[in-house]
């Protein structure tokens, strides 16, 4: 291939196998990537100085076509186009796909490889198809280095343009052991951002998760930052084996230049860009019990509570428990309590996206979404193989806990568990995600929870009904409590 590095000359030049419109960290990286495979790319950005900044810089050299116009990047595109936009969620999406729309002809593929929210890629999708166009909406998760060296995609939308776009995605993704690639087609219109929605919810659970652990090292055990990383990286040899572990092993390594660690001088307050909101926004819609992720949300929020948490920490003096056990063991429970809370974690994501799949009529892979997962993106890990066996064994599985596999697992790490959910309470040390995980295990394995009650006072304030153990789902009783309330029940609205 010829040097293309320059301004864009339309049909003058060899014509590009894809376009790029947004040229920050994550769509660079993604340009560079696709370049490093064999593909030549056109690239345009709002502010052109950007483009010329690039091509004349990091793509200097490189089969990469520097444009300052939709219309130029057109003319650079081979038949059917793809044009992909880097730019950030919202209505800069929507201001893109209009100037797309004004240039580009039926058949021509629009791809948004942003972090959109589901609802507005279903709309998207059908627009772009009402004006004879296809339209796809990826997630790409992996940072600025996947985005380099190889991400995980999760592509929905129009079906006929993944025949189209296939080769690329395939190329420049992550790819497992045996080669699979970390990208599969998903499903309709917003099914592939909604598996990201759901990958970036996973994300907040077990970076929560891995936060209480190191809580629980630090403030209860007493561990300095050195101690705790020789523990994560043991444990990055067991079935922790994970990205996040690793990335918390070396941070906490990592030194200040005064030699401290450096771990120890950050404020310990963190923000949220939404994602993991709209995953638990999405449980709620879904009636699916997302409790720890849920959790791992609001545990964000509280955290940025810095100054009201201070006030409160000097207003009420904890009386500390010493701990005066077994540390060593201690620290094995701690793993096995984060892995049990790990599991629970993906069980309750693969739920809402198998509740989500029926609502939206997606037909969902489950075991090729494991896939897509144990490569290129923030949580990969070992432990995602199993959940892959798992769906491929049982694609009608309804809960991961229920698989054979994962069932003993569970029960293997259920003492532990405990052990560490009642230390923390003892010792006064937050741990709400492993908390929220042990509080659904227990009430997804209870037979007979206090729901029944609950019927019952909905039923004396609002004559909303009930059914009964005795008699056949889907028949209804309504009692008249106070003797006052007549036999007239409601049917009109659920409280």
């Amino acid at each position: 291939m010829g040097h293309l590095s320059g301004k864009c000359e339309g049909k003058k030049m060899k014509q590009a196998d894809i376009g790029l419109i947004g040229l920050a960290v994550m769509g660079e990286n993604l340009v560079m990537n696709m370049e490093s495979k064999g593909f030549t790319v056109a690239v345009f950005n709002r502010t052109t100085e950007k483009v010329d900044h690039f091509v004349e810089g990091r793509a200097k050299g490189k089969n990469i076509i520097g444009c300052h116009s939709i219309e130029e990047m057109k003319d650079a595109l081979k038949k059917p186009r793809k044009v992909m936009l880097m730019v950030k969620a919202g209505s800069a999406v929507d201001d893109y796909i209009e100037k797309l729309l004004a240039v580009l002809e039926p058949g021509d593929i629009i791809i948004d490889g942003g972090n959109s929210h589901f609802p507005d890629t279903i709309r998207r999708t059908a627009y772009v198809e009402s004006k004879g166009l296809l339209y796809v909406g990826t997630g790409v998760s992996g940072g600025e280095e996947g985005a380099l060296k190889g991400p995980s995609m999760m592509p929905g939308g129009s079906p006929a343009a993944w025949e189209y776009v296939k080769p690329i995605f395939q190329a420049i993704c992550a790819h497992v052991e045996d080669g699979s690639p970390c990208c599969e087609w998903v499903g309709e219109n917003g099914a592939g951002h909604f598996v990201k929605m759901v990958h970036n919810g996973i994300e907040y659970g077990d970076m929560q998760l891995i936060c209480e652990a190191y809580q629980l090292m630090r403030d209860m055990l007493g561990l300095s930052a050195n101690e705790m990383h020789d523990v994560f990286a043991e444990w990055n040899k067991t079935e922790l084996d994970s990205y996040l572990i690793e990335i918390t092993r070396d941070i906490l390594a990592y030194k200040d230049t005064d030699g401290k660690p450096i771990v120890d001088k950050i404020l310990d307050t963190a923000g949220q860009k939404g994602t993991g909101k709209w995953t638990g926004i999405a449980a709620l819609d879904e009636g699916v019990p997302l409790t720890l992720i849920g959790e791992a949300v609001f545990a964000r929020c509280l955290s940025a509570m810095k100054a009201e948490r201070v006030t409160a920490a000097a207003a009420f003096k904890r009386e500390t428990v010493p701990f005066t056990g077994d540390k060593k063991a201690f620290i094995e429970d701690i793993r096995k309590a984060l892995f049990a809370s790990k599991i629970i974690s993906y069980a309750q994501g693969y739920t809402l996206m198998r509740a989500a799949a029926k609502t939206y009529g997606w037909n969902l892979n489950y075991g090729g979404i494991a896939l897509m997962w144990r490569g290129g993106c923030i949580i990969r890990s070992v432990f995602l193989g199993k959940i892959k066996e798992a769906y491929d064994k049982d694609p009608a599985l309804s809960n991961l806990l229920l698989d054979p596999y994962f069932k003993e697992v569970m029960e293997s790490l259920i003492p532990a568990w405990r052990n560490v959910c009642s230390a923390a309470v003892t010792h006064g040390v937050p741990a709400p995600a492993m908390n929220a995980a042990l509080n659904y295990f227990d009430g997804y394995t209870c037979a007979l929870l206090p729901a029944n009650l609950l019927q019952a006072q909905r039923d004396y304030f609002g004559a909303h009904t009930y059914e009964r153990l005795d008699a056949p789902r889907g028949e209804f009783y309504h009692t008249n409590w106070t003797g006052e309330g007549g036999d007239t029940a409601s049917s009109t609205y659920n409280a």
